[in-house]
């Protein structure tokens, strides 16, 4: 008989909540549980107050699993619901004192790689990017933190499952030079993850402090699209050296780029430029090049919000196959047009102190 959900939530059920008095499954602290051949994963989500004394529950409950019949392996992770702020002293004035950003130990900078739409090849640019600055010799990590639609373990040729060897710290994998951390290594391909903002905000915060990132010169974030929870976590809980706009040039991405830039700006983190992707499409039979998504209108923009514009990618076959090869175009064609834009890129940020 194989193993399923409900004999891992039978187990879970012995597990006391150290505080509630129920079981931790009756306290409905076990969520996002996937078992699949052998593997099992879940989360317990908890209140950030309780993370010390959930710790030995935490424990029990990836024993307990282990412990039964055709489990191969076992990934459980706590995550935290942001406690909410203390109300100020109304009898003297006095506010709670907010808690800045905090420095990640071991990383010089961290650069996030955003855009305001989706579409645009963010996440494509932020893997050639991380390729790229390695090729430079830079110590690079790569964050992916769109986590509805991680896509950087399959452009980086990344598989397997990150390892904990004391359940609280995280080893990341790595490839092309590149340390990756990205929850699409703990789910499947096809899953889902249907996670509210505070289930994001506390595993991002896990994915930022609590994986051994080493020492690195820059941290890349690959962020999702839009202005939502996990920028706004990432600029209060870290300090950012700043973020990289990626847009095409049509108008329709502008707009959307403008309001991302907007919500940085509003949060205190630097802009350190622009990057107009899909720049240009240059025919492989003829070589005749043509503006499909127009041209020019990243550059007034930068222009326009007193930032430099910092390369222009083309629109490529190469760059495509490429990522959905494992092998970004810079490692696997390295001496292409293609992968010379994103070494040059590289290089200015390099030249400019950003990476």
């Amino acid at each position: 008989m194989s193993l399923g959900r409900d004999d891992v939530l039978n187990a879970l059920k012995s597990v006391a909540d150290p505080v509630g008095g129920k079981d931790i499954v009756s306290a409905g602290l076990v969520r996002a549980l996937t078992v699949e051949d052998g593997a099992v994963r879940f989360v317990l989500e908890i209140d950030p107050a309780r993370a010390a004394r959930m710790e030995p529950a935490r424990a029990e409950a990836e024993a307990k699993v282990r412990a039964l019949p055709g489990v191969g392996s076992v990934s459980v992770v706590m995550t935290a619901h942001s406690a909410a702020p203390p109300p100020p002293d109304l009898k003297t004035g006095a506010k709670p004192k907010p808690q800045g950003p905090a420095k990640i130990a071991g990383i010089d900078r961290i650069v996030a790689i955003a855009s305001g739409k989706g579409g645009v090849g963010k996440s494509t640019v932020a893997a050639n990017l991380a390729a790229a600055l390695s090729a430079e010799g830079r110590r690079v990590g790569l964050l992916d933190a769109d986590v509805y639609g991680p896509s950087q373990p399959r452009m980086l040729g990344v598989t397997g499952r990150p390892a904990s060897p004391d359940g609280k710290t995280i080893l990341p994998l790595r490839n092309h030079g590149v340390t990756l951390m990205s929850l699409g290594l703990m789910t499947r391909d096809d899953e889902a993850v249907v996670w509210r903002g505070p289930m994001l905000m506390g595993a991002l915060q896990q994915m930022l402090f609590q994986v051994q990132w080493g020492a690195l010169d820059v941290l890349l974030v690959d962020l999702p699209p839009g202005t939502g929870d996990v920028q706004m976590t990432l600029a209060q809980k870290a300090e950012v050296t700043g973020a990289v706009i990626v847009s095409t040039p049509q108008d329709i991405a502008l707009l959307d780029a403008r309001k991302g830039i907007d919500m940085f700006r509003k949060m205190g983190t630097p802009i350190l430029g622009m990057i107009e992707n899909m720049a240009v499409h240059v025919c492989s039979n003829c070589g005749h090049e043509e503006h499909i998504f127009g041209h020019g209108g990243v550059r007034a923009e930068a222009e326009k919000l007193g930032v430099p514009l910092l390369a222009e990618i083309p629109l490529h076959l190469d760059i495509r196959t490429a990522a959905d090869g494992g092998a970004p175009v810079v490692v696997s064609k390295s001496a292409s047009p293609q992968a010379r834009a994103f070494r040059d890129l590289a290089k200015r940020l390099i030249a400019d102190g950003l990476a």
